[in-house]
């Protein structure tokens, strides 16, 4: 194959200077080129999801499974475009280098601080697997009440909390590692008209006691 000739090269000139990452415009550009490739990775994800949801006839998908690990595909998406864009980017990377100086001591701040964070995401991986509970269940759980305890509807498991809903609409949000940890109890569904069957006995009652004699 015959090598491109000069005016090919002087042709190529141009581009290459605008997509130098060691300019200003080109750091910019390959940037905005990054970003682009992480909002078509993260759409393609979540547009796999809803694919894999709307074929699944037979519903044996775990929506709430499938939701928290599209998450945590995003989040390694964008992580991994980062490092490659900071690895890129001389300037980055010479801020990167000269902050290895100090990364003994930063690791283990980060590693205090995000202690907690870290594991929440372990411990929502652990639910997600072993899944002693789906999005819909009812659980009786340990929460700050009169009673120590409330009951909720499983609504979503995040990257770090788990959220329920009460019957009166009040949002129970757990972290992952407490609600890993704790006992909880699962209950039966809740019955669509046994609160308006308990409410229709007492209101014949009292139309009989004010009917006339």
């Amino acid at each position: 194959m015959a090598a491109p000739g000069p005016g090919m090269t002087a042709a190529l000139d141009p581009l290459l200077v605008l997509f130098d990452p060691a300019t200003l415009s080109g750091a910019v550009i390959l940037g905005a080129i990054f970003l682009f490739a992480g909002l078509i990775g993260s759409w393609l994800v979540r547009r796999l999801l809803k694919g894999a949801l709307v074929h699944d006839k037979s519903e044996r998908i775990d929506e709430i499974t499938l939701q928290f690990l599209s998450r945590l595909a995003i989040l390694a998406i964008w992580l991994v475009l980062a490092t490659l864009y900071a690895h890129i980017v001389p300037a980055l990377n010479r801020i990167s280098s000269a902050l290895l100086a100090g990364v003994g001591l930063m690791s283990v701040i980060i590693g205090f601080a995000a202690q907690q964070t870290l594991g929440n995401l372990v411990a929502g991986v652990s639910l997600v697997l072993y899944k002693p509970f789906r999005r819909g269940d009812r659980l009786q759980v340990a929460a700050p009440t009169k009673d120590d305890c409330d009951v909720g509807t499983v609504v979503d498991i995040s990257l770090g909390f788990t959220l329920l809903k009460t019957d009166d609409g009040r949002e129970i949000i757990i972290a992952n590692s407490t609600m890993a940890q704790q006992t909880m109890i699962k209950l039966p569904p809740r019955e669509a008209g046994a609160t308006e069957a308990k409410g229709k006995p007492a209101a014949r009652q009292g139309r009989r006691e004010g009917a006339p004699a």
